[in-house]
């Protein structure tokens, strides 16, 4: 599957999932001054936008230094993203990324990572360098614009959550892992093709 700078965001969307990580958000930031929830929201997304571009400039050498392949990216991004989406579609008590019970401002985890920057997303932003170095710039402006929407959508995160209710969140949760059960699919179903091409 060729991306472009639109289907590489909505991926990106899609995978970071700002809608869905709006509960785990707010109960994260429960304990937590109101005055400092924009501060932790913006911080904690820029933690995970600057480790998914060091990931996406780095992570050709990084794939080449540890003798990794495409294929092998594709088809293990694939699994990875395809056991995420499977807790999105079918509920979890501690959400999609498992739960985390330690109190207190949240620094790094488990809001960064792995709530933005997860192993599917780091995966991902591999991927698309890895299929298409020239178009980095493209891959860098998806990437940003989807911090973006994330930023926005935390910020208001428990608006959000008030407007739309638990069932209506719920029922978008299940909805954008039925989207990412079918792109993880597509993801390891190009890794086979692509090894068995090679062989």
């Amino acid at each position: 599957m060729e991306y472009t700078f639109l289907s590489a965001t909505v991926l990106l969307v899609l995978i970071t999932d700002p809608l869905g990580n709006i509960p785990l958000f707010v109960s994260c930031l429960r304990g937590v001054s109101p005055k400092r929830h924009p501060v932790v929201i913006l911080r904690e997304v820029a933690i995970a936008f600057a480790i998914l571009l060091v990931f996406m400039v780095v992570g050709d050498r990084f794939l080449r230094m540890m003798s990794l392949t495409d294929q092998s990216l594709r088809i293990g991004g694939g699994i990875v993203l395809f056991l995420i989406a499977l807790r999105m579609v079918f509920p979890h008590p501690d959400g999609p990324l498992g739960g985390d019970t330690r109190g207190g401002e949240p620094l790094i985890v488990p809001l960064a990572i792995p709530a933005l920057a997860g192993p599917s997303a780091l995966a991902t932003v591999m991927l698309l360098t890895s299929q298409a170095p020239g178009k980095m710039f493209e891959w860098i402006g998806a990437l940003t614009v989807t911090m973006v929407v994330c930023a926005i959508v935390l910020m208001l995160a428990e608006r959000i959550q008030s407007w739309l209710g638990e069932r209506a969140m719920m029922a978008f949760e299940r909805l954008m892992g039925l989207v990412l059960v079918a792109i993880s699919v597509e993801m390891m179903l190009g890794g086979i093709r692509s090894f068995v091409h090679q062989l």
